[in-house]
């Protein structure tokens, strides 16, 4: 839906005390969509429900960090991250994302669930955006779209190993 809208620039914000909450089926359709989600992506809950969460995926998002976060939920590890976001009229919006498995009484992994917080903006402009243009200058520096992903990747590893901590350390100790 949103893919061939033209990037605007205009960030959008939200309150504080809001939280962004959506649900999704194992393969990442939105199953649920709370009122401020819908506020500020822009779109109605109607057009989002059956949709894939990358909906608003957001070019300048690195596809590694994607990569990051199914394979710590498919380890039914919960995960925490900054994701900058695309709006149905492509304005943009950045969060603190808490992703977590949803399980039904036995115990198995049904869907997942996200909770989407207001980020810290002195994290996001002094150490996010300039990682995630980094890992976007390696995706982009590639023809092939998943060698471009896989060398992200490494570049990410490579910097976290570099620091001697775990994605999930690092991003606590933002």
């Amino acid at each position: 839906m949103s893919k061939n809208i033209a990037l605007t620039g205009t960030e959008r914000f939200f309150e504080e005390s809001e939280i962004i909450v959506s649900k999704t089926d194992l393969k990442g359709r939105v199953t649920y969509c709370n009122k401020t989600f819908v506020d500020i992506c822009g779109y109605s809950e109607k057009e989002m429900l059956g949709q894939p969460h990358s909906i608003i995926r957001h070019p300048d998002m690195p596809r590694c960090v994607f990569e990051l976060m199914w394979e710590t939920l498919q380890n039914d590890e919960e995960i925490f991250a900054y994701v900058v976001n695309r709006c149905k009229n492509g304005d943009h919006y950045w969060v603190n994302a808490h992703i977590t498995p949803s399980k039904d009484q036995s115990g198995t992994v049904v869907g997942y669930h996200s909770n989407r917080r207001v980020p810290d903006r002195t994290i996001v402009n002094t150490v996010i955006i300039p990682l995630y243009k980094q890992l976007m200058a390696e995706e982009n520096a590639h023809a092939n779209r998943k060698d471009g992903q896989k060398a992200s990747r490494a570049m990410l590893d490579g910097i976290l190993k570099s620091k001697d901590i775990t994605y999930h350390q690092f991003i606590a100790t933002l």
